[in-house]
């Protein structure tokens, strides 16, 4: 892929950055800025080097309408404050505010355009429409930086048809997550163990169909286990099931009987009367949760297991959460298993936290993210990198 050094001297210059600002809001309070620190270092190394610095970016759904719940008005201010500097916001994208904003800026100062989404260009099917709008925002600016990872697998106005128009290349963000991505897709060093949670076994179909082919071990959390739990047999009582998939999974496990990838699912389940942080719970066997209760984490013997499943290993992916962690009776699994790539990595392997909910898990559970070999910002990105497939954003910057 081009890279910024490709793109020759920037002093002076208005470089369009594509950054992703989608970070947790509690109102107008950033509850993680994981993502903007992530930005940091593409953002400073072109202020450095002179440009002036315009950055889009989008926060949440705002169904292509302005929408002041989505203004990025906390970000800018955020950002300043890491920056050490003013962040300027404009009150549109690409409007009579942005035009003036960008016009304003000297060398090495950085602004803010409002929320991409608030135009539905942006996520429009229709490609003319898309490219009117990249056509706008290449009006911005004299160079397009993609450092966006987290929406690198869209075909979007401002990360797809804008790097069609102006002189393009990824920033180091990018660049750093399709170097460590590519370090557990091609070629791993091996044992390769890959943990998948989250919430449903169809998310992560493809992921599944590609691992079963390239890891040495599977180990199986979080929501989507009861699928699994219910095509050996067992009861799953309330818990999250999708039943369309129960035949799908079968084939899975199959497969990896077949292929000689060992799945390991857990033996002891936290399961509660209700979703709730103060629900009544317990610790029951897998393979026996009652009737009437949902299993909300892997129990203490599996999150025990699990780490033991890790120790052995030279390359560790984990994308999704083994439980509710964000109630603390529900935490011990996703805990048990962060630990446990903790002391993997500290014994000499490669791991991977796969952005979204499973970054947000070990900032909020209190992990020192020094102790991950690489934590992605782009869920969607990195679980679509682990399948194999092309991804429209990282594509059109190749050389």
């Amino acid at each position: 892929m081009k890279t910024i050094d490709s793109l020759g001297d920037l002093r002076g210059k208005r470089v369009l950055v594509r950054s992703d600002f989608n970070v947790p809001l509690d109102g107008t309070t950033i509850t993680d800025d994981g993502r903007i620190r992530a930005a940091l270092p593409t953002l400073r190394r072109l202020a450095d080097a002179g440009a002036r610095v315009v950055v889009t970016a989008h926060l949440g759904r705002p169904k292509g309408t302005p929408d002041a719940a989505y203004s990025l008005a906390p970000v800018a201010a955020r950002l300043g404050e890491l920056l050490g500097k003013e962040v300027r916001l404009a009150e549109d994208v690409t409007g009579p505010s942005a035009q003036a904003t960008v016009a304003g800026l000297s060398d090495g100062e950085v602004a803010l355009v409002e929320n991409v989404r608030f135009d539905a260009r942006e996520t429009s099917k229709v490609d003319a429409e898309r490219e009117e709008l990249a056509g706008e925002l290449a009006a911005l600016a004299d160079a397009f930086v993609s450092d966006g990872f987290g929406v690198v697998h869209r075909k979007q106005a401002s990360v797809y048809d804008v790097a069609k128009v102006l002189p393009a290349a990824a920033g180091d963000l990018v660049l750093t997550e399709v170097e460590s991505l590519s370090r557990a897709t091609t070629d791993p060093q091996r044992p390769y163990a890959v943990v998948l949670g989250g919430s449903k076994v169809s998310d992560k179909l493809g992921v599944i169909e590609n691992l079963l082919t390239k890891a040495d071990r599977l180990l199986i959390g979080g929501g989507m286990v009861f699928t699994f739990l219910a095509a050996q047999g067992h009861s799953v009582g309330s818990s999250l099931l999708e039943e369309d998939q129960v035949d799908t999974v079968k084939g899975y496990l199959a497969d990896a009987e077949k292929n000689g990838v060992e799945i390991v699912l857990p033996t002891d389940i936290v399961a509660a009367d209700s979703f709730a942080a103060d629900a009544r719970h317990r610790t029951v066997p897998a393979d026996a949760i009652p009737d009437g209760t949902m299993g909300l984490d892997i129990g203490p013997a599996s999150g025990a297991e699990f780490a033991a499943k890790l120790a052995d290993a030279k390359t560790i992916a984990w994308n999704g959460p083994m439980g509710v962690f964000e109630f603390d009776a529900f935490a011990g699994g996703t805990r048990a298993v962060a630990q446990g790539i903790v002391d993997a990595t500290a014994a000499g392997a490669f791991s991977i936290v796969g952005g979204g909910d499973s970054a947000a898990a070990v900032r909020a559970l209190g992990f020192d993210e020094a102790g991950f070999s690489h934590i992605s910002t782009g869920g969607g990105a990195s679980l679509e990198l682990l399948e194999g497939k092309v991804l429209p954003g990282l594509q059109v910057l190749e050389d």
